[in-house]
């Protein structure tokens, strides 16, 4: 399990169950509000909550009905593969039921949770039942190369079919000592388990191969090195060694490489991860390795980067299988440890992801979004869109910045992110609008004396997910008055000259757009809006509609229409969007309410292509 489990808590008489199994877990509750007394975090709405964590991928224990957490979690349900361990536990803690991810982590789970509890696990999957262990769920520092022949391989065994372990690694793979063996010399079908680095066939669908991952691969290269003269290199290197490449545990480098795209793209290539290492870090294995140079030394601080890299990430049990071999632009170098890797050193290249969580309300906020949320290590942010996360927010660092401290916000995220950690930029509506989106590109992109950011912030993955915009939200609140073009501008003159804005004011007006004011005022700013509405005046009608819609997706959520020439500054507030409509808007009394909406001119078409329909 990538992320840690949750305990979901709904009632006081499951709190002393709830609380013991977060003990052993050392993971938190999270609690119904008003019905827990005591919980590291409260939520409003069991569904939608349990809903959220599951769509981020977080395991989940239940304490509750089993039928609760199916209800939550079952319009989400679509590929077994990639759902989080949900995992059900009645209030007296008397059954542990693993429901879904058997052999993704809920099994094992439930065994856990049911030992500290004194509680019988009810672990229904043919496998666990019927053979003592899952196939396709080797234990950690081992994975199953051919995992699409576990199916046919498990059902053999549960058919009668004996197993027989094999490889120069089966000694080693104590978790199949249980398993019903097959008469090595008898005649007749078997199972093949093989164990081992090494390249082997598999000539049957029940044949499965374990690897061992106790093999780092380090690397070096030039800047812009090709991808795939590395990929080749290290290729060539597995090949000699012998070396399987599922037997891998982690590619690793220096950090002046971590944004290198020919070591990404082998790490994405082989499917493990990146680590870093400082020169210092890498220098410290010198007397280890087979081929020092002076000369690397002299350009990057270290003897060596592809062998130093090796045994750094492998550890000091470790040994130099493979020396350093290189390409024109590349080196590689292979160490193997004397048992399985499960515990990673180094560092990570480091992760920003630029977060948009919509407008306020949770069921806005997009599963990837969640997902980024739940994944990061620390949350930065304005505190108010901090606190709009809940729970899910609970149990990471946040730091939280004033409004005005926007350019601060970003840089920290990004020297955060640059020192290894996993960060998240939380942004209300979409960040990529009106929000900081915009500014860390900046400052990546701004040279080394134009106040940008350090070199290692510059290495860091950066990741953008879409959120719904205040313009979007306010618009489903209102209809479709945004059928037709349309444009937004922000009415604030702090970062854009007062002369652009009502330049493109005037232009807005005389194109006609449907307009989404941002920033309409302020404490200090009240003039802009009511500039804005006279300039409108003069090119659409007196009574085209207004739409004031404030604190959206929130409890004091406010909608309210006008009229144009009724627009008034002082109902209008940092938290309002103002949607002005174009000549063509119209306001429509419906059964539900008024409605806005601006015809795309589908009732003046007779003729033509219908294909623009959509």
């Amino acid at each position: 399990m990538a992320l840690d489990p949750v305990v979901i808590c709904l009632s006081r008489s499951g709190e002393p169950v709830a609380h013991q199994v977060a003990a052993a877990l050392g993971c938190a509750v999270h609690g119904r509000e008003g019905r827990v007394d005591r919980a590291d975090a409260f939520f409003a709405n069991a569904l939608d909550h349990v809903r959220t964590l599951f769509a981020a991928g977080v395991p989940i224990v239940g304490v509750c009905a089993a039928g609760i957490l199916i209800r939550a979690v079952a319009p989400l349900l679509a590929d077994k593969r990639n759902e989080p361990p949900v995992v059900a536990v009645p209030d007296d803690g008397s059954v542990v039921v693993p429901l879904l991810g058997g052999h993704r982590g809920a099994n094992r789970l439930a065994r856990q949770i049911a030992e500290v509890l004194g509680a019988k696990a009810a672990v229904t999957t043919a496998g666990d039942v019927a053979l003592g262990v899952a196939l396709d769920e080797p234990p950690a520092g081992w994975v199953l190369e051919n995992l699409q022949n576990a199916k046919a391989a498990m059902m053999a065994m549960l058919n009668g079919t004996p197993a027989h372990v094999d490889g120069d690694e089966a000694f080693k793979a104590g978790w199949l000592d249980d398993l019903p063996a097959a008469d090595p010399l008898a005649d007749g079908d078997v199972v093949d388990l093989i164990c081992t680095m090494q390249p082997w066939p598999a000539p049957r669908d029940t044949t499965l191969i374990y690897r061992p991952q106790r093999a780092v691969l380090g690397v070096g290269c030039a800047r812009n090195c090709p991808p795939e003269e590395l990929v080749a290199l290290v290729e060539g290197l597995l090949a000699g060694a012998g070396i399987a490449p599922k037997a891998l545990r982690a590619v690793a480098s220096l950090d002046l490489k971590a944004d290198e795209p020919a070591v990404l793209a082998l790490a994405r290539h082989l499917g493990v991860p990146l680590r870093i290492f400082t020169a210092a870090e890498l220098e410290a294995e010198t007397a280890r390795t087979e081929n020092p140079s002076d000369v690397v030394f002299a350009e990057v601080g270290t003897h060596g980067v592809a062998e130093n890299a090796a045994l750094a990430a492998a550890g000091p049990s470790a040994g130099l299988a493979y020396p350093k071999i290189k390409s024109a632009m590349a080196t590689a170098a292979l160490a193997v440890a004397p048992q399985p890797i499960i515990e990673l050193r180094g560092r990570s290249r480091g992760k920003l992801s630029i977060i948009g969580i919509g407008p306020g309300q949770h069921s806005w906020r997009t599963p990837e979004a969640s997902a980024l949320v739940a994944q990061a290590e620390e949350l930065v942010g304005y505190g108010l869109y901090i606190d709009l996360l809940g729970a899910l927010a609970f149990g990471k660092q946040r730091s939280d910045f004033p409004l005005g401290g926007e350019e601060d916000r970003c840089r920290y995220a990004l020297e955060r992110a640059g020192e290894g950690r996993n960060v998240a930029l939380i942004c209300s509506g979409d960040a990529g609008i009106y929000a900081m989106g915009a500014l860390v590109f900046e400052l990546l992109d701004r040279g080394p004396d134009q106040m940008g950011v350090s070199d290692a912030a510059r290495r860091v993955e950066v990741v953008s997910t879409p959120g719904v915009s205040a313009l979007q939200g306010a618009a489903a609140r209102a209809g479709a008055p945004l059928g037709h073009d349309f444009c937004a501008i922000s009415l604030s003159d702090l970062l854009t000259p007062r002369a652009d804005i009502l330049k493109r004011l005037k232009a807005a007006a005389e194109g006609d757009f449907v307009i989404a004011f941002y920033n309409p005022v302020s404490m200090r700013r009240r003039t802009l809006l009511a500039e804005a509405r006279d300039i409108l005046l003069a090119h659409r009608p007196a009574d085209t509609p207004v739409m004031l819609a404030s604190s959206l997706g929130r409890a004091e959520e406010h909608v309210r229409y006008r009229r144009l020439d009724e627009l008034q500054v002082d109902e209008v507030d940092m938290l309002t969007v103002v949607l002005v409509g174009s000549s063509q808007s119209r306001l429509a009394m419906l059964g539900e309410g008024p409605r806005m909406y601006t015809p795309r001119g589908y009732a003046r078409r007779i003729d033509g292509d219908l294909s623009e329909a959509g």
